[in-house]
């Protein structure tokens, strides 16, 4: 009987942290703990660390994401390991499991099988409450912009034009539109108002991107909240709410360190989503952990047309961060999927249709390639793959300049990707790499947002109706046309119609409205239906996750 991921991990045989710590140079003063097996890493030390060398860093993304599944956090979680086990100094560093997906369908994110981070339990609920601090710091903005106009408005903010909504870490439809403030006199003034879920947060974004305390608090300053009546921006500095949000947030800006099964070092911190904000983890965890180690995976959300062309575009333009290699994940199922498979088709042999989704695959390394960096092809085994289609994978990639690897990890752990670790070091030794971004910074915001979606969704154009193009004359004359551009577009498509698999081309990606992100300094481009507060499925997670009567965790994955 296959055990549970849950099961898997109660297992473990997790080394206090102090050990784990050891193992790449970290002392015992620098941790702050959260228990035996949980500690954030103190900024005094992350100071003392800038005048070393940068390691290399390896991305990990993925073909368009499908319901049979890619193995993705799995996979950095497997190489990870898997460069240990060659004698590399290696860690991975991970996002932050949402609380919305984990009661939700998507479920948790620390892996899977025996490539997991662990506790896990932990990592997908509360952590080290990171996700609670950026909630809170974000409400207080808006109780702060709501009490200041109760308070006689002396900004004279127009209530018509208010651009922070609040937010929950949790998926809930029925706040998506609300209407605050009801009740007479002492609750201020009615107005339209609606939540988002934490990870679209602008404050998840910042906390991901800033360098320091001083920085998180100067982007804090800099987030437009409303426009006054004459629809001049009036900004969270102006509240006077950037110092107490970057009191709430100080101690978890700090990045979490914990273990893969195999007592390997991994930060997990932060966690934007990728279909609506730039789906990395911190900064601060990635800058650091290349200070710590020779080889840094890291994972970008969703498929590499999203998380990897925001890696690339937004974190590594805005971090100085220059990537050594690329692997891209993808399964035979998911491939079958993009060929024209059936969900519950997938069980039986179909090389055609995996050489078919197989375009999905080429499209992504295609694209990766326009950044300068080398990708190899990471495929995770599951039991129902044939010879016949494995090696349709590997032709594929080849027919594309690139090599595939048989990756075992979620059943073997990092002895599973030793093939695989071996070639990323080789990649990532050879120079290879020449990063570029896909667009510069003087390029106008509307090109930006056309080059995005005819380089990388391969769209004929895209199309804006007229509120849309003045948004973008505005920005552009507000003077953020410098920023890039973060699509906030459906994960299952290079198209904005999720329903679209494979490789589409000639496409129109309809823009439906712009959000300036002033704070993390990017602009959100909306696109298609995307949502930024998801809802339940019909049977939710929820409905399984329950304690047992040992007082452990079950239904949890």
């Amino acid at each position: 009987m296959v055990k549970s991921d849950i099961e898997v991990a109660r297992e473990a045989k997790m080394k206090p942290i102090g050990e784990v710590a050891a193992k790449i140079g970290i002392p015992a003063d620098a941790l702050v703990p959260f228990g035996t097996t949980k500690a954030k890493i103190s900024f005094d030390f992350i100071n003392s660390l800038k005048s070393k060398p940068d390691g290399k860093l390896i991305l990990v993304t993925a073909i368009s994401p499908t319901p049979a599944g890619e193995g993705k956090t799995t996979t950095t979680v497997g190489l990870g390991d898997g460069l240990n086990r060659i004698g590399k100094r290696a860690m991975s560093c991970l996002r932050e499991p949402s609380l919305g997906p984990c009661f939700g369908v998507k479920g948790g994110a620390a892996g899977g099988g025996y490539a997991q981070v662990v506790p896990m339990e932990d990592i997908n609920l509360h952590f080290t409450g990171d996700f609670h601090a950026i909630t809170s710091a974000h409400n207080l903005l808006a109780a702060l912009l709501d009490n200041h106009i109760y308070w006689g408005n002396k900004l004279g903010i127009d209530a018509r034009r208010i651009a922070w909504r609040r937010v929950m870490d949790m998926n809930d439809r029925a706040l998506r539109q609300i209407v605050n403030s009801l009740g007479g006199t002492a609750n201020g003034f009615p107005r339209e108002d609606g939540f988002d879920i934490t990870v679209a947060s602008e404050i998840m974004a910042i906390f991901c991107l800033a360098t320091d305390l001083k920085d998180l608090e100067k982007r804090i300053g800099n987030i437009v909240v409303a426009y006054t009546r004459d629809k001049k921006p009036v900004f969270a500095r102006d509240l006077k709410g950037d110092g107490a949000m970057t009191v709430l947030l100080k101690d978890a800006l700090s990045p979490n360190l914990v273990q893969t099964l195999e007592n390997n070092p991994v930060f997990i911190h932060g966690g934007p989503f990728a279909n609506i904000a730039h789906g990395c983890n911190s900064v601060l965890a990635t800058s650091t952990a290349l200070k710590l180690c020779d080889y840094v995976v890291t994972e970008a959300g969703f498929g590499a047309d999203l998380g990897a062309e925001k890696f690339f575009d937004i974190k590594c333009r805005k971090a100085g961060l220059k990537p050594a290699a690329t692997v891209i994940v993808a399964t035979i199922r998911a491939l079958k999927m993009h060929g024209g498979v059936a969900k519950d088709e997938l069980k039986h042999e179909n090389a055609a249709a995996v050489t078919k989704g197989c375009d999905n695959l080429k499209r992504h390394i295609e694209n990766v390639a326009k950044f300068g960096v080398p990708a190899v092809v990471a495929i995770n085994r599951f039991i129902t793959d044939t010879e016949a289609e494995i090696q349709a994978v590997m032709a594929a990639a080849e027919s594309v300049g690139t090599k595939a690897f048989l990756c075992t990890h979620w059943a073997d752990g990092g002895k599973g990707t030793e093939a695989l670790a071996h070639h990323v070091v080789a990649l990532a030794e050879s120079g290879a790499a020449n990063f570029k971004t896909l667009y510069p910074d003087d390029m106008p915001l509307r090109d930006k947002v056309k080059t995005i979606a005819t380089e990388i969704y391969r769209a004929a154009d895209i199309s804006c109706d007229s509120s849309v193009e003045t948004q973008f004359k505005d920005l552009q004359a507000a003077g953020y046309g410098h920023l890039p551009v973060c699509m906030a577009k459906t994960q299952y498509s290079f198209s904005t119609d999720p329903n679209k698999r494979g490789a589409p081309t000639g496409h129109i990606v309809p823009v439906r409205e712009l959000r300036l992100s002033a704070g993390a300094e990017f602009v959100v481009v909306v696109t298609g239906d995307i949502m930024t507060m998801p809802g339940l499925p019909k049977v939710p997670s929820a409905e399984v996750i329950r304690l047992n009567d040992s007082g452990q965790i079950e239904g949890l994955f």
